[in-house]
């Protein structure tokens, strides 16, 4: 799987980037259709306390996933985001399972 991390007028340190690569391809061992993601990461000045956006969108197999975040620290919105986007890959392989 691919991902790509995008940081939106900042620029992420390598630490941050290898962490959200390595939460993000963990979603690969519940659904091996997965081609690629996309990871935003973003500064939301209007949200003081929780100004870490995290979005993550996945291309598996024809359906997009999508899930995004705010927390103090880019790492929990990561881990939060992650565990929806698990959650929802694991519901769209229960939905093709179904069908066969």
């Amino acid at each position: 799987m691919k991902v790509n991390i995008q940081s939106i007028h900042f620029d992420a340190d390598k630490k941050l980037l290898d962490f959200i690569t390595k939460k993000v391809e963990k979603t690969k061992t519940f659904y091996e259709g997965i081609d690629n993601a996309m990871v935003y990461l973003k500064l939301d000045k209007d949200n003081h306390g929780e100004n870490k956006v995290v979005e993550v969108k996945l291309n598996a197999g024809g359906h997009e996933v999508f899930a995004k975040e705010n927390s103090s620290t880019f790492e929990a919105a990561v881990d939060i985001v992650v565990d929806k986007i698990n959650a929802q890959v694991k519901k769209h392989k229960e939905k093709l399972q179904l069908k066969m």
